[in-house]
Formats: structure tokens, sequence, C-alpha cells
């Protein structure tokens, strides 16, 4: 069983930055990909990134490519959301996900534990 808690988000404006992190309880973290998702008002949750358990294969949506960048930390059971540039267009719910594998996928599915969610609200 793994439990997730996403962290740090807020409201900024347009151009600025912000910093999420997913701790994770249980042993299995180290061994788990890991994505971060993200739903706004009325749309469906989407990818936005996810990483494979090593760190050494990260995937990108399109719509953040350059600006947000996906890390983990296996020692402190944690994973991070970099996110910089932020635009209106990147409002929403985000959540942080965790899949019994080692690689990750880009279909939500295909993850089996997930945090409750951390608001993200990007004035223009």
């Amino acid at each position: 069983q793994v439990q997730l808690v996403e962290s740090g988000g807020g409201l900024v404006q347009a151009g600025g930055s912000l910093r999420l992190s997913c701790a994770a309880s249980g042993r299995t973290f180290r061994t788990s990909a890991m994505g971060w998702f993200r739903q706004a008002p009325g749309k469906e949750r989407d990818i936005v990134a996810a990483i494979s358990w090593s760190g050494s294969s990260i995937y990108y949506a399109d719509s953040v490519k350059g600006r947000f960048t996906i890390s983990r930390d296996n020692a402190k059971n944690t994973m991070y959301l970099q996110m910089n540039s932020l635009k209106p267009e990147d409002t929403a719910v985000y959540y942080c996900a965790a899949r019994s594998a080692r690689y990750y996928h880009t279909q939500q599915n295909e993850y089996n534990y997930w945090g409750q969610g951390t608001q993200v609200t990007v004035s223009s």
C-alpha cells in the first residue's frame, strides 16, 4: 500500500514558479514509477509528467515541455514537479500518482495509488 500527499500548490502570477512535492509512504516507492496529472475545471484529468523508478526515463506532455521538470529523491520517498513560466492555462488541481511497476505509463488507469490533489491557480 502506498499513501501519497501533495503539497506546494497555491496562487501565482503568470510567469511565476511553483514547486510541487509528493511525499510517499511505504517501502515500494523506490521501485514505483510515478506521475503528475492535472485536472482543470470541466476537463478530463491529463498527464503532465512521469518518471521511472530510477529517474532515468522521463515523459512530459507537450504543453509543459521546457517549463516543467519532474524529479524524485528515493532516499526521501519524495517526487517533485518544478513549474516555471506558469501560464493561466496551467490552472488545475494537480495529482501525484504511483504505479505498481518500474516504468511509467501515460494512461491514468495504469496508476494504482493517488494523492488528494493540490490546487494551482495562475492569474493573468
